[in-house]
């Protein structure tokens, strides 16, 4: 049962992914050394895709949480139900990883509320333990476990950061957006459309990340350009894809979406 419970984490087919310098040879360090993990970098530039690379890599499971501001730390933890006349414990996510030497990966952790955060710290040192107060019992993890959290700094903010004493307790790899070749061999794949139609895109990104800092907050992201070309491929014309993947969901102002749609045409 304990297999049988922990089998749909595990990732059965390589996820394509391209490395772009030598975070995979990093990250195989670190897990080797039992060394929690901080991603950093935007939005949709592969920090997810990455995690689920290395997972089937090295052929652990991955439990996945996509923290938000009521995430508590029972959610994680774990928590007692009512199934009929009786109370049962049922594993939270983190517990679950533990127990099984999962990789647990908690995606954009400084959206979660700072004591759950703080729950994390006594696995992320030399002790790696995980005490469960509810059930009274302390969790060691064993060697094949892996903390890993990310968090996208051009969000960072006075309210949502995170605290020295967390940030300090990890090993970090920075992640941007792919070099151009890279990252139209993705949009290319993933999108499933031809060589030329890539570049187009990937060129189309690079010049609306050039307007961050001038009315944007964020470029757009890979996951954007993909989102476009995944259109395309569909019969989508490129402008309307464009329009609906790329310019739309970037900006509510009007006056910057005109900007990036004059980007678009004269790219197209």
């Amino acid at each position: 049962m304990r297999e049988q419970a922990i089998e749909k984490y595990h990732i059965i087919d390589e996820p394509f992914y391209l490395p772009v310098k030598n975070e995979v040879e990093i990250f195989t360090a670190a897990y080797q050394a039992k060394l929690p993990i901080l991603l950093k970098g935007p939005t949709g530039c592969g920090k997810t895709r990455f995690i689920q690379y290395m997972a089937w890599k090295l052929s652990r499971p991955l439990v996945t949480v996509a923290c938000h501001e009521d995430l508590s730390a029972t959610d994680l933890v774990g928590r007692f139900l009512l199934e009929g006349e009786t109370t049962v414990w049922h594993d939270g996510p983190l517990s679950t990883a533990v127990k099984h030497g999962a990789i647990c990966y908690l995606d954009e952790v400084v959206e979660a509320r700072k004591d759950t955060i703080v729950l994390i710290h006594p696995l992320t040192d030399d002790r790696r333990i995980l005490p469960v107060e509810k059930r009274s019992v302390i969790l060691t993890a064993p060697d094949e476990f892996s903390l890993v959290v990310s968090y996208n700094p051009g969000y960072q903010s006075v309210l949502k950061d995170l605290k020295q004493s967390t940030r300090q307790r990890f090993v970090s790899i920075e992640f941007d957006y792919p070099p151009a070749n890279i990252e139209m061999e993705i949009v290319a794949r993933e999108g499933g459309v031809d060589e030329q139609t890539a570049r187009d895109l990937v060129k189309i990104g690079e010049k609306v990340r050039n307007l961050k800092g001038h009315g944007l907050e964020e470029g757009i992201s890979t996951r954007l350009l993909i989102y476009a070309a995944q259109l395309i491929s569909r019969g989508i014309s490129a402008e309307v894809a464009c329009e609906v993947a790329i310019v739309s969901p970037i900006t509510d102002d009007k006056e910057l979406q005109r900007s990036i749609q004059e980007i678009v045409t004269t790219v197209i």
